[in-house]
C-alpha cells in the first residue's frame, strides 16, 4: 500500500511539473501532502515537514550566499581580463580560440547559473566567431559541455544542490572526492574543444585568418591601472574562497558567507549600494533556495510516512542481489537519457530518492548515487527541457534540431568519459 502511494506521489509530482501544470516548488509539497493524507498521516504532516526542511537548511543557506557571492564577482567583470587575454593570444587561430573558449566556459561555469554564463561567454567570444566565419553551434557545444560539468557538479549549482538536498548530504564530502573527475572531464572538454578548433580552420581561408591576427596585433591591450586593485584582490579571494573549500576547513555555507562580506565591503564600499547588489542578485538566489526547502518537505514527507522505503523494497524484489553493487553505475548510465528528456526537478525529486534507497540496501552510500546522478547534466544542457539552452540558442541565432544535431555525439562521448573518470577515480565504486 505505502509503495503504491509512493509512486503515485511521484507520478503526480512529475506530471504536474513535466505538463507545465503547476510550479515545481508548488508540485513538490502538493503531491506528497494529498497522499500522506490518504495514507491517514495527515495530523503528522506538520513535524514530517519541520524534519525535512531542518535537514536541508545547511544546503539551503549554502546556495543563497554562492549565489549572491558569484553575483558580485560578475557584476566585478573578474572574467573579462581572462577572455580578452585568450583572444588576443589566440593571434586569430581557430584553434587557440575553441581552446580558450573551453578555459573561460569551464571557469564562468562556476557562477551556477546558466543563461549568465552562457551570456558572458557569448559577449566574449562570439564576434570573434563571426569575424572568422567559426560555426557558432561551435561555441554553443563548448558551452553547455562546460556548464553541464561544473555547474552541474558543484554543490552551489542547481542540480548538485537538488541532489544534496533531496537526499540529505554534506556537501563537501559530496563534492571533494568528484574534483580528479571533473578536472579529467574538463580536460577532455578542452580536447573535444581542440579538434573542433582543427576543423574549423580547414574550412577558413587563410587571408581571412592573417587579417583577424593583424587586426589583434593592433589592438591596445587594456590597461591594467583602469581595472584597479580590486581585479586582483577579487581572483585572490575567490582562489582562496575555492581552496578552503576543497580542505574542508569550515562548513561551505559559512565560507561563503564570509567571502559574500569581505567582497560587498571591498567592491561595494557604500552601504545603499550593497543592498542594492543583494537585492538585484537575491532575484537569482530566492527562488532555487525557496525549492530546496521545498524539496526537504517532500523528503521528508516521504521518508517518515515509510513510501521511500517501501518503494525501494519493491525494486530491490526485482534486482537480483547479485547486482546490486553495480547501482551507482547504472544510476550514471540511465541518467543520461533521463537528464536529457526530464527536467532537474521531476528527475532529482522523483528519480534519485528511489534509487539511493534501493541503494542503501545493498551497503552503497547516497552520496554515490549523488555523484552518479549529476554525470547526466550535459547532456540536459543540450536537451529542451534546459531553460538557459534557448537563451544560448537566440543569442547564436540557431535552432534546437540543428543544434542537437551537430553536439549530441559529442556531448554523449564526453559524457561516457565522465563516467569512466568517476569510476577510476573512486567517485562511484562497483562492487
Amino acid at each position: 500500500m505505502l509503495a503504491t502511494l509512493g509512486f503515485l506521489t511521484l507520478g503526480t509530482f512529475m506530471v504536474l511539473v513535466m505538463r507545465k501544470y503547476a510550479t515545481a516548488f508548488a508540485a513538490i509539497i502538493a503531491a506528497p501532502v494529498l497522499f500522506a493524507i490518504i495514507a491517514g498521516r495527515g495530523a503528522s504532516l506538520g513535524d514530517m515537514a519541520v524534519e525535512g526542511i531542518e535537514t536541508v537548511a545547511p544546503t539551503a543557506v549554502l546556495l543563497l550566499f554562492a549565489v549572491l557571492y558569484f553575483g558580485v564577482m560578475m557584476d566585478a567583470k573578474l572574467f573579462e581580463p581572462i577572455s580578452k587575454g585568450i583572444i588576443r593570444l589566440s593571434k586569430g587561430d581557430p584553434v587557440r580560440i575553441c581552446v580558450g573558449t573551453a578555459v573561460l566556459a569551464l571557469l564562468v561555469a562556476l557562477d551556477g547559473d546558466g543563461t549568465t554564463s552562457y551570456m558572458i561567454i557569448c559577449s566574449a567570444f562570439l564576434p570573434i566567431y563571426r569575424r572568422l566565419g567559426i560555426n557558432p553551434l561551435v561555441i554553443a557545444t563548448i558551452a553547455t559541455m562546460a556548464l553541464g560539468t561544473i555547474s552541474g557538479t558543484t554543490p552551489w549549482g542547481g542540480a548538485a544542490t537538488r541532489a544534496i538536498s533531496v537526499l540529505h548530504l554534506d556537501a563537501a564530502t559530496y563534492f571533494n572526492p568528484l574534483i580528479p573527475s571533473l578536472l579529467l572531464t574538463s580536460a577532455l572538454i578542452i580536447v573535444v574543444a581542440f579538434f573542433l578548433g582543427r576543423g574549423q580552420r580547414k574550412r577558413i581561408d587563410d587571408a581571412v585568418l592573417a587579417e583577424v591576427a593583424r587586426e589583434l596585433r593592433e589592438q591596445r591591450s587594456e590597461d591594467d591601472q583602469a581595472r584597479g586593485w580590486r581585479l586582483w584582490f577579487n581572483a585572490g579571494l575567490t582562489l582562496v574562497l575555492l581552496v578552503l573549500l576543497v580542505a574542508g576547513v569550515a562548513e561551505p555555507a559559512v565560507l561563503f558567507m564570509a567571502g559574500l562580506v569581505i567582497a560587498l565591503l571591498v567592491n561595494h564600499p557604500e552601504l545603499t549600494e550593497q543592498g542594492e547588489v543583494v537585492r538585484k542578485h537575491a532575484a537569482n538566489a530566492v527562488p532555487v533556495v525557496v525549492l530546496v526547502l521545498g524539496a526537504g518537505i517532500f523528503t521528508g514527507i516521504l521518508s517518515e510516512t515509510g513510501m521511500v522505503d517501501a518503494m525501494a523494497n519493491t525494486l530491490l524484489s526485482v534486482v537480483p542481489h547479485s547486482l546490486g553493487g553495480l547501482i551507482p553505475l547504472f544510476t550514471a548510465l540511465i541518467g543520461l537519457p533521463l537528464s536529457f528528456f526530464m527536467s532537474n526537478d521531476a528527475y532529482f525529486f522523483g528519480i534519485l530518492p528511489v534509487l539511493a534507497e534501493s541503494a542503501g540496501h545493498h551497503g552503497i552510500e547516497a552520496y554515490e548515487i549523488a555523484r552518479a546522478g549529476v554525470i547526466g547534466q550535459m547532456l540536459h544542457s543540450i536537451g529542451p527541457a534546459s531553460a538557459p539552452l534557448w537563451v544560448l540558442l537566440g543569442l547564436i541565432d540557431k535552432d534546437l534540431g540543428e543544434f542537437q544535431r551537430f553536439a549530441l555525439l559529442r556531448v554523449v562521448v564526453v559524457s561516457l568519459g565522465m563516467v569512466a573518470f568517476t569510476v577510476l577515480t573512486g567517485a562511484i565504486t562497483l562492487n
